[in-house]
C-alpha cells in the first residue's frame, strides 16, 4: 500500500557467495602479477649472487669513500678488466693474505709519483682526485718515481696518510706493486650503511677508458619492480572484497514508496 516501501537486500545464510572476491579476470591479472613478482624478485637476488660478493671493511685505510665497518658489494671480475680508479677487493701474501681494499691508481707500464703541486702524477698528468680527504696533500709524504711492470697495479688507500698500501711495500721486490690476478672483485657500492654507487674516478679519464658500471642498478631495478608485483597482486583480492562489501550495503537503502 502507500505506506509501504520495498528494499533491496544482499543474499543471506545458505545462499550467500563463496566465490572469491573480484572478477575471474582480476583474479587472473593478480595471480599473474604475483608470479611474474616473484620470478623478477627471486630472478634478481640470484643474479647478485651470482655477481656480486659482500665484503666488510676492517680499516678506515679507504675514508671517507668506504669506512671502517662498512658492507661493500664487489662485483666479481677478471684482473685483466680492471682500470684505473677502480676501486679493488684483493689478497696478496706479501701484504697480509686476507682480502684487502684499494684504489688502483696506475697499471703495467705506467709511471706514478706523488705529489707534484700536492697532487698524484700518472704518466706525467696531474690527477684531480676529489674523494681524497680534505688536508690529504699537507699531511702525505709522497712516494718517488715507480714503473709498474706489466701485469701488475699500484694501489693506494684514499686516507693516504693511514694506508698499508703500495706505499708500505716499496722495498719488495715487486716494488710495492700486485698481480692483476690477485684481484678478487670491484667494489660497486657501499650498501650498509646505503651510501650507494661509488662515483666515477674521472680524473683518470685522460689515461684511457673507465670501468663500465656494474649491473648492481638493474638488479636492484628487478628487486624493487618483484616486490612491487607481488604486494599489488596479493592486494587485489582483500581490496576486490571491500568493495563488493561496500556495494551490498549500499543495496540495501530504500527505493521510495508506491
Amino acid at each position: 500500500m502507500g505506506g509501504e516501501s520495498t528494499t533491496r537486500t544482499a543474499p543471506r545464510g545458505g545462499g550467500a557467495n563463496t566465490r572469491p572476491a573480484g572478477s575471474r579476470t582480476g583474479q587472473r591479472l593478480s595471480g599473474l602479477a604475483v608470479a611474474l613478482g616473484l620470478v623478477l624478485f627471486l630472478g634478481g637476488f640470484a643474479w647478485a649472487a651470482v655477481l656480486y660478493r659482500p665484503y666488510t671493511v676492517p680499516t678506515g685505510s679507504m675514508a671517507p669513500t668506504i669506512n671502517a665497518g662498512d658492507r661493500v658489494l664487489a662485483q666479481r671480475v677478471d684482473g685483466t678488466d680492471v682500470r684505473r680508479g677502480d676501486v679493488v677487493v684483493f689478497k696478496d701474501k706479501t701484504w697480509a693474505d686476507a682480502p684487502m681494499v684499494k684504489r688502483v691508481v696506475a697499471v703495467g707500464g705506467d709511471t706514478v709519483s706523488c705529489c707534484q703541486e700536492g697532487r698524484l702524477k700518472v704518466n706525467g698528468k696531474v690527477i684531480d682526485e676529489p674523494y681524497l680527504p680534505a688536508g690529504t696533500p699537507a699531511e702525505f709524504s709522497g712516494f718517488p718515481t715507480v714503473t709498474v711492470p706489466e701485469g701488475r697495479l699500484f694501489l693506494l688507500g684514499d686516507e693516504r696518510g693511514g694506508s698499508l698500501d703500495s706505499t708500505a711495500h716499496l722495498t719488495d721486490a715487486a716494488g710495492g706493486t700486485v698481480a692483476r690476478d690477485a684481484v678478487d672483485g670491484r667494489v660497486d657500492a657501499v650498501v650498509w650503511p646505503m651510501n650507494g654507487m661509488l662515483e666515477r674516478p674521472t680524473g683518470f679519464e685522460a689515461l684511457g677508458g673507465l670501468s663500465s658500471p656494474g649491473p648492481l642498478r638493474t638488479v636492484v631495478a628487478l628487486v624493487i619492480a618483484g616486490m612491487v608485483l607481488i604486494l599489488g597482486g596479493a592486494a587485489y583480492g582483500p581490496v576486490a572484497k571491500r568493495v563488493g562489501a561496500s556495494r551490498a550495503r549500499t543495496g540495501t537503502e530504500p527505493t521510495g514508496g508506491r
